[in-house]
């Protein structure tokens, strides 16, 4: 399972954003031995880190020796190619993105920063992982996260109808309700 024809291991990579923002916690909890680890022992072959305003840089691999293959970059015009190619994708929770990756029907975990409380996003991703639609996460918690996480319990996201998330975001933004 997994393999391709040639008998080599299928590509499935695992792509990490925080847009804009600076949150090293995420990207050195996706860093850590253990994630990749984990990563690795669900049949995850690549890491790709869009890393944003952050300081911290993560470790690149080329993937020998069967490990996790992990490259990063700063910033992109646009992070779509990477979405759509993704197996995975982990976000903070106040990326647009999150709805990109729903639409395409994309595993999620969200990753709240407690440090940047704009939008109210704690409270967003964990109503959207309520629904089932994503995981939710905590930087100290990721790892957890990938350990527990059960990609058929995930229900897919109804894209043509964004109507109820637009209303929650609204909700949590103080708009009131038309």
């Amino acid at each position: 399972m997994g393999d391709t024809e040639n008998g080599e291991k299928a590509r499935k990579t695992v792509f990490v954003t925080v847009g804009t923002t600076l949150f090293d916690a995420l990207v050195r909890a996706v860093d850590s031995l253990e994630v990749k680890q984990e990563l690795l022992k669900r049949g995850y072959t690549h890491l790709v880190i869009q890393m944003g305003r952050g300081s911290y840089t993560p470790t690149k691999s080329g993937g020998e020796d069967g490990s996790l293959a992990v490259d990063f970059f700063t910033f992109s015009s646009s992070i779509a190619d990477y979405l759509r190619s993704a197996s995975l994708v982990i976000s903070h929770a106040g990326s647009g993105s999150i709805f990109e990756t729903l639409r395409l029907g994309k595993p999620l975990i969200v990753v709240v920063n407690e440090d940047l409380m704009d939008n109210h996003q704690i409270e967003l991703a964990e109503e959207l992982a309520e629904r089932k639609h994503l995981y939710c996460a905590r930087p100290q918690t990721l790892h957890q996260t990938i350990e527990s996480m059960d990609l058929e319990s995930l229900l897919p996201y109804p894209p043509g109808d964004a109507m109820p998330v637009a209303k929650l975001i609204n909700q949590f933004l103080g708009f009131p309700d038309d």
